[in-house]
C-alpha cells in the first residue's frame, strides 16, 4: 500500500467520526438530520485541525451485530459518508462495526471512499458479540467483483476481543497481510482509549516488512512522539474529544495539539535517520 497515494503523506494521522446512533439501533432518536448534523460538526473540526483522513464508524450503535446490519444502517452511512466527501477534502474511509465489512466495501465502492477498516479479517475472535470469524475470502473477492480499488486496513488482534488459543503476534500480523491480503494493520491496545506498547508496535512493523502499520486507539499528544517511532500512522479519536470523553464531540483544539505534537515527533525521527552516527576514534 503506497500511503502517499492514498493520504497524501507518509505518516497519516486518521481523525474518527463517531456517528450518533442509526436507525434500527437501540438508541437511534428518530432524527437522521442530527446524525448529519454532528458528523459535518466533527469532520470539520477534524479537517480544521489538520488531520489528513477521517473514517466515519457507526460507534454508537452498540450493542452490534456480530456480521451484518440492517440495510437500514448501510444506507445511513452512504448517505453521511456523501455529505462529508463534498464537505471536507479529506480521504475517507469506514467502518461497520462490527465486522461487516462487504457492507463497509460496497458503501465506499460506491459513494467513491477511498479506505475501510476491517475488525477481524484473518482468524477467530471472542468478542462480546460472539465468536467472529474472518472473511478475507469473501471481502477480497466482493472488491474484485466491485471492479473496486478500495483499501483494507485489517485490525490484528483486535480491541474488546480474545483470539482462541495464544497467537504469536508476528504470526498474526504476517497472515493477516500473506494470507488475508491487508493493504495495512493496524494495533490497538485492549479496548477504546487503550494504547499499545511501543514493544508490540515493534514486532509488528518488524513482521509488517514494509506494509504500514497503524497506531489503531488509545494514541494522545503525550504519548504519540513515543509510539510512532515504530509506526507508519494513527488512528485517533478519544483524546480528540471535549475533556478526552468519548461520548463528547470532536474539540478542534486538541485536535491542532494532537497534529502538532504528531508533526514535531515525525520531523525529529526523519532527522535522526537523515543524520549518521559518529564513532569517536581515540589516537
Amino acid at each position: 500500500m503506497d500511503l502517499k497515494q492514498v493520504f497524501k503523506t507518509d505518516h497519516p494521522i486518521i481523525g474518527v467520526v463517531h456517528l450518533l446512533p442509526l436507525p434500527t439501533s437501540p438508541r437511534w432518536n428518530g432524527s437522521l438530520k442530527s446524525v448529519i448534523d454532528r458528523a459535518e460538526q466533527e469532520a470539520t473540526a477534524l479537517a480544521s485541525g489538520g488531520v489528513d483522513a477521517i473514517i466515519v464508524e457507526n460507534f454508537f450503535d452498540a450493542p452490534f451485530p456480530k456480521n451484518d446490519v440492517d440495510p437500514a444502517v448501510v444506507s445511513a452511512m452512504s448517505l453521511v459518508v456523501q455529505r462529508l466527501m463534498h464537505l471536507v477534502p479529506l480521504p475517507i474511509g469506514i467502518n461497520v462495526l462490527r465486522n461487516d465489512s462487504r457492507s463497509a466495501m460496497a458503501i465506499a465502492s460506491c459513494v467513491g471512499a477511498q479506505f475501510i477498516r476491517v475488525n477481524v479479517l484473518t482468524g477467530v475472535m471472542a468478542t462480546d458479540q460472539g465468536m467472529i470469524e474472518g472473511q478475507a475470502h469473501e471481502l477480497m473477492r466482493y472488491r474484485r467483483e466491485l471492479g473496486s480499488d478500495v483499501k483494507i486496513l485489517a485490525d490484528v488482534l483486535v480491541k474488546h476481543a480474545r483470539p482462541l488459543g495464544s497467537p504469536n503476534l508476528t504470526t498474526a500480523v504476517q497472515e493477516t497481510i500473506e494470507r488475508g491480503l491487508a493493504d495495512g494493520v493496524i494495533l490497538s491496545g485492549w479496548a477504546t482509549g487503550s494504547p499499545p506498547n511501543l514493544e508490540d508496535l515493534e514486532l509488528a512493523s518488524a513482521a509488517a516488512n514494509g506494509t504500514p502499520v497503524f497506531i489503531g486507539s488509545g494514541a494522545n499528544w503525550e504519548n504519540i512522539p513515543r509510539l510512532i517511532q515504530a509506526a507508519d500512522g494513527v488512528i485517533v479519536s478519544s483524546s480528540l474529544k471535549r475533556r478526552g470523553k468519548i461520548d463528547q464531540p470532536i474539540d478542534p483544539i486538541r485536535v491542532s495539539q494532537f497534529v502538532e505534537a504528531m508533526h514535531r515527533s515525525i520531523a525529529e525521527k526523519q532527522q535522526m535517520k537523515a543524520t549518521p552516527s559518529t564513532v569517536a576514534v581515540s589516537s
